[in-house]
């Protein structure tokens, strides 16, 4: 369930936990910065407001502020960096994906998302092959590696509450995955204007348990056999 004072929506994912720890340090820090300039710039304000018989005095600045602060920056950019460095591997990088789950084919085109499934025999580009337009069924608790592809624009494939953002470039395949914690119908939407459609390129996620899913996969692959045995 989500509150009213968390500005993230809900997370069903591994790493997500790990992702919203980074955004609230970030959150806290710029937010602690922020009401820190406003109090000293009212009060800068206020005390060298314009008075009857007071001249203005011109200054350059002061060097030592300025050294202090920029150091401050650098030391609080630089700590973020470190300390996003590991994660930003985790989710991006393929050679440090988990091995094994499930393989899909995502391809993006203005307004849909089209999901390839590799059917009961888990290769692609066989007989068994069958695919889903805008719905993502995927099990709970298994890795889920996904190769993205767009037919005409660039797309952003946005799991919200996977935490998972990844554009899908036209020319390009690109690796994503996650790891659905819960089971439930969640959102998949493009996080990209990609032409006057964009609005209403969304579809839905469902997360079963693994031997839910296991039938779901039988049933489909039997659909699809029978379709193309006519």
């Amino acid at each position: 369930m989500e509150r009213w004072w968390m500005p993230l929506p809900e997370d069903v994912s591994t790493f997500g936990p790990r992702i919203d720890s980074l955004f609230f340090t970030i959150l806290w820090i710029t937010g602690i910065v922020f009401v820190l300039v406003e109090v000293l710039l009212v009060y800068y304000i206020v005390k060298y407001r314009a008075r009857e018989g007071r001249r203005a005095i011109f200054s350059h600045g002061n060097t030592r502020l300025e050294i202090i602060w920029t150091t401050a920056t650098f030391a609080i950019v630089f700590f973020l960096g470190l300390a996003s460095q590991p994660l930003w591997y985790a989710v991006k990088e393929p050679a440090r994906f988990p091995r094994g789950g499930l393989e899909l084919n995502v391809t993006a085109k203005q307004f849909e998302w089209h999901v390839t499934y590799p059917g009961l025999d888990g290769r692609f580009g066989t007989a068994d092959d069958f695919e889903k337009r805008n719905e993502l069924d995927i099990p709970v608790g298994v890795p889920v590696h996904i190769t993205l592809r767009a037919e005409d624009v660039i797309h952003s494939f946005f799991l919200p509450q996977f935490r998972l953002k990844q554009d899908a470039v036209p020319g390009m395949e690109i690796p994503a995955w996650f790891q659905a914690t819960k089971t439930g119908e969640f959102v998949l939407g493009c996080a990209e204007l990609c032409g006057l459609g964009h609005y209403r390129m969304r579809g839905r996620v469902i997360v079963q348990s693994q031997e839910d899913f296991q039938r779901w996969v039988q049933q489909q692959t039997q659909v699809r056999t029978a379709d193309a045995a006519r």
